[in-house]
């Protein structure tokens, strides 16, 4: 096997990712050009090929303690690797996700169910229903002056997003809406319509379930 050095220039990881592509590169390649360099007595394409052995036998439990193992690979290259697995699999989860009831609302914010305080949150969806993103917009007692519909709509915008769900707790666990709770959606409604953002449901969360604007008929 060749080392670094001895590959032609375009033959190397980072340079026929320039000319051919991410697409082209093996897993050693993609994972050479994230270590960056390797060690002494090592070069990083063998260190590379060790790292992608390990998953290889055992990708589901890799860990910090496995991979600082390997001969050359120290704790700041093994985090770098570990913390790079972990963002690609929260983006694939995020994208492959679909959400198509108020039930998997539930399940997806179903931490929230049992908090103290009152969270409002919004689930923003493309046209085939994936989840783009999901965030705590306020958190205290709602009324219509705090649940600003351009706190809501802005981030839904920026995600140019076909959809969005709103939904927040009750920590009472009371399973109805209240006055404001409707006043709020409503409001939302309006402005859903205004801004091209389809207001798919409200979801009350609580421990014991869940209550849904859609399902009650009342968007």
């Amino acid at each position: 096997m060749k080392t670094i050095k001895q590959l032609h220039k375009d033959d190397k990881p980072r340079e026929k990712l320039i000319t051919k592509g991410v697409k082209a590169l093996k897993n050693d390649e993609l994972l050479a050009i994230l270590l960056g360099s390797g060690v002494q007595g090592k070069d990083v394409r063998k260190l590379a090929k060790e790292i992608v052995a390990m998953m290889d036998e055992d990708f589901n439990n890799l860990s910090l303690e496995k991979l600082c193992d390997i001969h050359g690979l120290g704790l700041a290259k093994a985090s770098q690797i570990l913390a790079s697995i972990e963002l690609s699999k929260r983006y694939l989860i995020r994208s492959n996700k679909r959400i198509t009831s108020a039930a998997e609302v539930y399940e997806e914010l179903k931490s929230f169910s049992t908090k103290s305080q009152e969270y409002f949150l919004t689930i923003t969806l493309d046209g085939a229903s994936h989840i783009i993103n999901t965030r705590t917009v306020f958190i205290g007692t709602l009324n219509q002056s705090l649940v600003h519909p351009r706190e809501v709509f802005t981030d839904a915008i920026a995600d140019r997003a076909a959809g969005i769900i709103i939904a927040h707790n009750h920590p009472s666990g009371t399973l109805a809406a209240s006055r404001a709770d409707i006043q709020i959606t409503q409001r939302l409604k309006e402005v859903s319509k205004l801004v091209g953002i389809e207001l798919l449901d409200h979801v009350i969360l609580a421990k014991d379930g869940f209550y849904s604007f859609s399902d009650e008929g009342l968007l």
